[in-house]
């Protein structure tokens, strides 16, 4: 094998040849360096400046396979469509994939036939992955999004916290973690959780010079105008329209297209197909704008985008990058303005409220836990869910915080079915092997039940006959359907957890593990309004932009809506109608009427605010009149309205 000084002049060969280009970007090649040397390093470059060039290219100079974590499918989409139009071979897993496509990945991932494979951090969950995974000689690992690791970031993703201990698990040698939005501190905490030091972390200057910043100060009634005027205005191109609801979406792009401009609307509330038809056409340039929520973007590297606005506001300073980062990737010209005004501010808020987990919630997991009668807590993630109304992230979120109260060790995750489809006969499969192996399937599919087309095995009595493991068990059904002999189609994920402590106080932990959520919420509620301080601020926007993300700017940049007219943008901010207008008996009727027995206050104010939730889904709430109606009232003036109009009033069965 090469080492890294040899492998260090075959870079630029493949930078040209393979993939194109003649030369790197600022800070790709000091990445490359430390990988093909075997070192691990983190890549802070702004969105568009090619930090997956860094992973791309350093794979193709390692012996093993490259595995990169990627948080959205949209991601793992589009790098897999560069990576095969440059004929290099990748693959992805995920689970809409067709059961033959998926085995051939796995298959070719083992064999070395491709170089990346692209996976969800919640593939490591699962029993089946990890089964193939210790087939694969993986010997870098590739963790875009980063800043997902972080409880400093302001994307937190729970199940990325178990990232540095899957990479010792699988003996992986050397991790890049990518990303466009980290300030200081998620830095520092991301690469501490994979001992990076600091001279490994290569940052490039976040302040691009080809975009020109606006802040336009609007009353919410004149928006659609001023929209019209930037979109019509110059410079001319494809542009993306960034908005808050799905509604909105909608509605805009119809308004649009009424005034002769044509647009499309994309959000998750669509369904996959439809969405990426959006996508596809607007990549083609059949489609010129699209009217999207923050479903889309990520990870969309179309090069000539020439606005990008937002209708709404963004939810912190990193989306708000994020989204402008979009712009000018070919380095000309691009506008990103802001239609500015407040009056969205409480239905940004609601997104981090919902997130926050009602006590009676949190008391129900803990009391789940403590009755279970065993050393083991199996969870079943949408039924914990729906039973605690908790929403699924949240719910992650509380299973980490109690493994690091040192209540709950994650053991494995498995699917609780395994039926699978008969290509060929039982018999004709067993005459495939010969003494103990043959016994062995002709006890598997003795002790499986076949109930019309599909035929379950029962793990529990093929391990008390053949005195073999789940283990066995699973890597024969595996083998089987990569044969071709059967049809495998997993159901049902359980993720179980050790009970590390069942002494504690039920109540106790409830209080410290709310208040642990209760922290959260407010950090993101204050990255709201420090991300509004900085739009009304008196300072170059470029620079109080760079300097948030650590980086210092030595002048204004001079082109930005406060350097041009040398004052701040004040946000407008019109008062929503006084709450006491509004008839409480009324609004909440639909809900009383659908709800059973005790209706809890916080699934009042939810139901108010047009925040959903396990629960209110469950009774199809979200689809009710009244749902959404204070949604323009901040959420603690509704909490408190809710709470006055309860108070004394006996006709209510709340609790």
């Amino acid at each position: 094998m090469l080492n890294g000084d040899l492998k260090k002049p075959m870079i630029e060969q493949t930078l040209q040849k393979r993939f194109g280009f003649s030369g790197f970007k600022s800070g790709q090649r000091d990445v490359v360096d430390k990988i093909i040397t075997g070192e691990s390093a983190a890549a802070i470059f702004p969105t568009g400046a090619g930090k997956s060039l860094c992973y791309q290219i350093a794979a193709l100079h390692e012996t093993g396979l490259t595995l990169v974590i990627s948080p959205l499918l949209s991601l793992m989409k589009d790098q897999l469509e560069f990576l095969q139009s440059k004929h290099i071979p990748a693959a992805k897993l995920d689970s809409g994939m067709p059961p033959e496509d998926y085995r051939d990945a796995l298959e070719a991932a083992k064999k070395g036939k491709i170089h990346i494979l692209m996976i969800a951090v919640e593939r490591f969950k699962n029993e089946r992955f990890r089964t193939h995974l210790r087939q694969m000689r993986v010997s870098f690992l590739v963790v875009d999004e980063a800043h997902c690791i972080s409880e400093w970031g302001h994307n937190f993703r729970p199940d990325y916290l178990k990232i540095p201990a899957y990479q010792k698990e699988f003996d992986i040698p050397k991790v890049l973690l990518l990303t466009a939005t980290a300030t200081p501190r998620v830095i520092e905490d991301m690469c501490d959780k994979f001992s990076i030091p600091s001279a490994n972390v290569i940052r490039t200057g976040f302040y691009r010079e080809n975009l020109f910043l606006r802040i336009l100060p609007v009353h919410e009634n004149k928006k659609d105008i001023l929209l019209k005027e930037v979109l019509s205005g110059k410079p001319d191109g494809p542009a993306i329209v960034y908005v808050t609801l799905q509604k909105t979406a909608n509605k805009v792009a119809s308004m649009l297209d009424a005034h002769g401009i044509k647009a499309e609307a994309y959000h998750a509330g669509m369904k996959n197909e439809v969405r990426e038809a959006v996508q596809n056409r607007f990549m083609a340039g059949k489609t010129q704008i699209v009217v999207a929520t923050i479903a889309f973007g990520m990870g969309i590297d179309k090069r000539n985008i020439r606005k990008v606005v937002h209708y709404d506001l963004p939810k912190s300073m990193e989306s708000y990058s994020q989204e402008i980062g979009r712009a000018g990737r070919d380095g000309e010209p691009s506008l990103c303005c802001l239609l500015g005004n407040k009056n969205n501010i409480p239905v940004i808020e609601n997104f981090v409220y919902g997130d926050t987990p009602d006590i009676s919630g949190i008391r129900h997991v803990l009391t789940q836990i403590k009755n279970s009668g065993q050393n083991t807590f199996e969870v079943r993630p949408f039924n914990l869910s729906l039973d605690a109304d908790i929403r699924l992230l949240p719910l992650r979120t509380l299973l980490v915080y109690l493994e690091m109260e040192k209540i709950l060790s994650p053991k494995y995750a498995y699917f609780e079915h395994y039926p699978f489809q008969y290509r060929l006969k039982a018999r004709e499969i067993a005459d495939q092997f010969e003494g103990e192996r043959k016994k062995f399937v002709q006890i598997l599919f003795d002790c499986s039940k076949t109930a019309v087309k599909w035929t379950n095995p029962d793990m529990e009595a093929i391990m008390v006959k053949s005195g073999a493991d789940r283990q066995r068990i699973l890597a024969a059904l595996e083998y089987f359907h990569e044969k071709g002999w059967i049809e495998l189609q997993p159901k049902s994920g359980v993720e179980v957890f050790e009970i590390l402590d069942s002494t504690f106080d039920v109540n106790t932990v409830a209080g410290k593990m709310s208040a642990l959520f209760k922290e959260k919420e407010a950090k993101d509620v204050a990255r709201l309004h420090t991300m509004i301080e900085l739009f009304e601020s008196d300072q170059c926007l470029a620079r109080s932009l760079s300097a948030y993300f650590g980086e210092s700017l030595e002048a204004s940049c001079g082109k930005c809506s406060t350097c041009l007219n040398k004052k701040s943008s004040r946000l407008l901010f019109e008062e929503p109608p006084s709450l006491e207008r509004f008839n409480f008996q009324e609004v909440i009727r639909p809900l009383t009427r659908a709800m059973p027995l005790r209706l809890p206050v916080h699934l009042i104010i939810r139901f108010l605010c047009g925040i959903r939730s396990p629960r209110l889904t469950q009774f199809k709430a979200t689809g009710m009149e009244g749902f959404g109606a204070l949604e323009t009232h901040a959420y603690k003036n509704v909490e408190s309205w809710v709470l006055k109009n309860l108070h004394g009033n006996k006709s209510f069965k709340v609790s």
